[in-house]
């Protein structure tokens, strides 16, 4: 009985490693294939903005620890005046300086606006790994390259304020009305994107 228990076992286990090696060594993306999907004439100028920082595109943990480690990328706190993080299982709360100013001035000018009103961030900073499993789940996640893989976008919900699951078009309509501000400044260009339920926000490099 012993004999049979390590005939089967050490398999198993030789199975598990070559596995979890395998899945070390190889991405679960194909780099080539992600950089030959063109931007949409919409979305090009969120690329290029967010290739005006410096950032290389973030492939993985590894690269956004470097920037985190160069000061380079700032921390977002869950919360602040006028908006709200929620729980981030496929983006890392990160940015770069600009990107962090921006949305926490967003978000006093919203608080302002609605008389202590919030808003709620979806989705901030994602590597290409965090990317593919995103897809996983969600087969409209980006099969190119995303601007938030440069660590100067964010995605604000316009069906969450106050941290309430709800439709609410007044709310929704002072955080338009703020981000067409921005944008008419050019500090930032921005997408509604009606599947995802958010607003996709670009920092500009301004």
């Amino acid at each position: 009985m012993k004999k049979f228990l390590c005939v089967v076992f050490v398999p198993f286990i030789y199975s598990l490693h070559y596995s979890q090696t395998t899945k070390k060594a190889f991405p679960c993306y194909d780099l080539t294939s992600v950089l030959k999907v063109e931007p949409t004439a919409l979305y090009k100028p969120h690329l290029d903005a967010s290739k005006s920082f410096g950032v290389q595109l973030l492939k993985d943990s590894k690269t956004v620890q470097k920037y985190i480690t160069k000061g380079k990328f700032h921390k977002i706190k869950k919360s602040g005046k006028g908006y709200r993080i929620q729980r981030l299982d496929y983006s890392r709360p990160y940015m770069v300086s600009k990107a962090k100013t921006t949305l926490e001035n967003m978000g006093s000018k919203f608080s302002k606006n609605t008389k202590g009103g919030t808003f709620t961030v979806s989705s901030i900073t994602r590597t290409l790994e965090d990317q593919c499993r995103l897809r996983r789940v969600n087969s409209n996640a980006s099969l190119g390259i995303s601007s938030h893989n440069y660590g100067n976008s964010f995605d604000i919900s316009y069906i969450r304020f106050n941290d309430v699951l709800k439709y609410n078009p007044k709310m929704e309509a002072a955080l338009e009305k703020i981000l067409k501000h921005y944008a008419d400044a050019g500090r930032i260009y921005y997408i509604k994107e009606k599947q995802q339920s958010c607003y996709h926000i670009t920092v500009r490099n301004y």
